[in-house]
């Protein structure tokens, strides 16, 4: 497929995850013993529309990324990013959130809150086209893309920090693994809780509405004040997934 997307006036080459990548968090290690290193999925980070969209974006601390992830199997699990927590804001205890939406194809949203070596809670939401996800603070995050549809998504996040990828790599993948024949534990976790199977969280007072692209919040930007100051929108996230 042809990797490079008009963005803009903009031609943006992406940053690609090769399964390579990806051999600590893999499943179906069978399988990844005898494949061959092939590109998985495709990010394009900090993107705006015009010079003026991208000084706004980044004059709020905020970054506006697309990545697109193709169908496939990996082995008998399918495709899926690589999973992250998210650190905390400085001089806080609580974890930068961040908001997804599907802009085409399907995904499966699986968010797992830590508890010292054991995990509190998991959810998966199952969102399609127009849907937006909100990963609440607290939660490290990974997206499956269970369909037979290319999967292109949008995020708003804080731009300044840095994603956290090891202690989902040190654990072999996230609490749970998706696979063609269904959801199986990861037990390389002290406790997993059953997995919670949650809607979409198309929060109206962020400015979400479900068919209409939240790119477009750059002229609402400050709606989108909770990815960087999270601390102040407790109420925001607390039933988001009751």
């Amino acid at each position: 497929m042809d990797t490079i997307m008009e963005f803009g006036t903009k031609r943006v080459k992406p940053n690609v995850r090769m399964l390579s990548d990806m051999k600590d968090v893999i499943y179906d290690k069978i399988w990844l013993s005898a494949a061959d290193n092939f590109e998985l999925y495709y990010m394009y980070r900090d993107l705006a529309l015009s010079k003026s969209d991208a000084q706004v974006v980044k004059e709020h601390g905020l970054r506006y990324d697309i990545t697109v992830i193709p169908p496939c199997m990996l082995g008998c699990e399918f495709v899926k990013t690589a999973g992250h927590y998210h650190p905390c804001v400085p001089g806080t205890d609580v974890t930068f959130p961040e908001v997804y939406e599907v802009l085409s194809g399907e995904a499966h949203y699986v968010m797992q809150k830590p508890d010292r070596d054991s995990i509190k809670d998991v959810i998966m939401v199952k969102a399609k086209q127009g849907d937006k996800v909100i990963i609440p603070p607290g939660y490290g995050h990974l997206t499956v893309n269970a369909s037979n549809k290319v999967l292109k998504m949008a995020n708003w996040v804080a731009r300044d920090f840095e994603s956290i990828y090891s202690p989902i790599k040190e654990k072999g993948g996230g609490a749970y693994f998706i696979l063609k024949d269904g959801i199986v534990r990861n037990p390389t976790y002290d406790s997993v809780p059953e997995l919670r199977i949650s809607q979409p969280s198309n929060v109206k007072e962020t400015g979400f509405v479900k068919h209409r692209e939240m790119y477009g919040l750059v002229k609402d930007i400050g709606k989108l004040k909770f990815l960087t100051e999270p601390q102040e929108y407790e109420g925001l996230f607390e039933d988001i997934y009751m």
